[in-house]
């Protein structure tokens, strides 16, 4: 089903350390003359600002700041060329909002429009086409495209954000069964494929595995079968973390949703079709960077969280990767955003 356009309208859219005392030292005497001994000079010692990342104890920091600085992968600067010198000029940034009008009042749809984007990506809306915020219809110089679930209001949801206006536009992947959700929208650009998605949750006690696996077979299915059309990028909440570098504790959620056997070899079967993990084929062995925190325990601030949030590639698109970025600063969601930048 083609997705809907909006009408373009103007846009709401550390302490220092004390100095040390130095010893002044004393006076001596000798037997046969007094002497006074000169005091030696104080050394001066340069106030230090405490560096956050080195074990700092006493330094508050902001819950903000916590989850950028938790683990050592938070990168300093965005890398805008390819490895072999060819510059960005594609940036795509992807974001499960957690209910786009709470986002909104959180100012998270400000970050998106300031963050500027060619294409916003965003799962689980909770919107209805007819309940669309303003500020998205609103929107002026983007196109807008929105898939909804059709049987449930208030529940999962896609959307596009896009400043090119694409050649075309699908809602889901041509499955009646899985299309009633609104997990899926596809859009069709001169060079290749953006494909948002919200990956069905396999729930407490796996109630939904079964169908999540049926999901992950026919949807390898379906982005293969554009990849062989056109280059694929795929991106969204993926809703599994891969390996045991992509969670906090592999070892106790071994058979919990998002962390079993069955959808990480899904996983990798995925990958094993011809498509990258841009984020791993990076950084293969950055640890500490998650795109998802519980609301409990503190979660987030003590960064104890899960890599959900996928930017996934055909391979034929490896030499046009500069960078793939988590975003764990930006507010808003239970997730962050995460980015993308290609030379196409």
């Amino acid at each position: 089903m083609p997705g809907m356009r909006t009408r373009k309208a103007s846009a709401p859219l550390s302490t220092s350390p004390k100095k040390p005392k130095m010893d002044a030292g004393s006076e001596t005497k000798t037997q046969k003359k007094k002497k006074p001994v000169s005091k030696p000079a104080e050394k001066k010692v340069a106030e230090v600002e405490p560096t956050v990342n080195k074990g700092d104890g006493d330094k508050k920091v902001p819950e903000v700041e916590a989850a950028v600085n938790k683990g050592d992968g938070d990168k300093k600067e965005t890398k805008l060329v390819t490895l072999s010198g060819q510059p960005s000029n594609l940036k795509i940034t992807s974001w499960n909002v957690n209910g786009i009008r709470a986002n909104i009042k959180k100012h998270g749809f400000k970050w998106m429009i300031e963050d500027g984007a060619d294409a916003v990506c965003l799962q689980e809306t909770k919107c209805s086409d007819k309940d669309m915020p303003l500020e998205l219809k609103n929107l002026d110089g983007y196109h807008v495209f929105w898939n909804a679930a059709k049987i449930t209001k208030g529940y999962s949801g896609v959307a596009i954000i896009s400043k090119v206006e694409p050649v075309s536009v699908q809602n889901g992947i041509g499955i009646e069964e899985h299309d009633q959700e609104g997990r899926t929208i596809t859009v069709e650009y001169e060079k290749y494929f953006l494909v948002n998605a919200y990956v069905p949750n396999s729930k407490r006690k796996l109630l939904r595995l079964e169908y999540r696996q049926k999901w992950d077979a026919d949807f390898l299915a379906y982005i293969k079968g554009l990849d062989e059309k056109k280059p694929v990028v795929l991106c969204g909440d993926l809703n599994v973390a891969h390996l045991d570098i992509d969670l906090t504790n592999p070892k106790t959620n071994k058979r919990n949703a998002g962390f079993t056997q069955e959808e990480r070899d899904d996983m990798t079967t995925m990958l094993d079709n011809g498509f990258i993990d841009s984020f791993r084929h990076l950084y293969p062995a950055e640890e500490g960077q998650y795109t998802w925190w519980s609301n409990m325990h503190n979660a987030r601030s003590r960064n104890i969280g899960w890599r959900l949030d996928y930017f996934i590639l055909s391979s034929q698109l490896e030499d046009k990767l500069c960078d793939s970025i988590i975003q764990p600063s930006v507010l808003g969601s239970d997730h962050c955003p995460i980015s993308l930048y290609l030379a196409l």
